[in-house]
């Protein structure tokens, strides 16, 4: 362990249950106080996500890279073109990530709107930032409002055309520009529970 790493002596044990159920050979790779909580927040990730009933169909990606989700889901599923209101058949979609984020309080959620690079303006809409933005927050409210997820741990950002994916020359890949990206953050001091009884964990 890392000298002057700190954590309380309860959630040290709850840590180090959660470490016996990871593979031996991920654990041996685990050199430092970080390493290991990363671990224990990969296990419990990949626990409370069931990727292949999230990821059913083209439309939505799952990763999961040690501690952060990444779910990515195209345009034509949740939007009409130009649009930010939410389509009616992504509702099935939203209510199963709302599940998971309510299943598991460690974990902050960032909603985030892509655009392809066309541009857009009119009454309603400035550009693509204004776009993507607007997208995220309609996301937003359906997880709050519609499915009860706090309103604290949700986050909206929007990227406009900023982070393509593949360049913008063909209708094909501008339709994979356009996306949400849903990233479940775990909040580590929620998750271990830093208290107020505290120890420093000495090598």
């Amino acid at each position: 362990m890392v000298e002057g790493a700190v954590i309380s002596n309860s959630m040290k044990v709850k840590m180090r249950k959660t470490l016996a159920n990871v593979d031996a050979a991920e654990l041996a790779e685990a050199k430092t106080l970080k390493d290991s909580m990363d671990l224990a927040v990969s296990y419990k990730l990949k626990k409370s996500i069931n990727v292949p009933e999230l990821q059913n169909s083209d439309d939505i990606n799952v990763n999961i890279d040690k501690t952060v989700v990444m779910i990515s889901i195209s345009d034509k599923m949740l939007f009409r073109t130009a649009s930010y209101k939410v389509n009616s058949r992504a509702y099935k979609t939203l209510k199963k990530l709302a599940e998971i984020i309510k299943s598991e309080p460690s974990m902050d959620v960032m909603i985030e709107g892509h655009t392809d690079s066309r541009k857009i303006h009119n009454d309603v809409i400035q550009d693509n930032w204004d776009l993507s933005v607007k997208r995220a927050t309609s996301i937003v409210r359906i997880l709050e409002k519609k499915y009860g997820v706090n309103p604290n741990r949700l986050i909206a950002s929007g990227r406009g055309s900023s982070l393509p994916l593949v360049d913008n020359k063909t209708s094909a890949n501008r339709a994979r520009n356009r996306r949400t990206k849903i990233v479940i953050l775990p909040n580590l001091d929620k998750f271990f529970g830093l208290l107020a009884e505290e120890e420093v964990i000495q090598p």
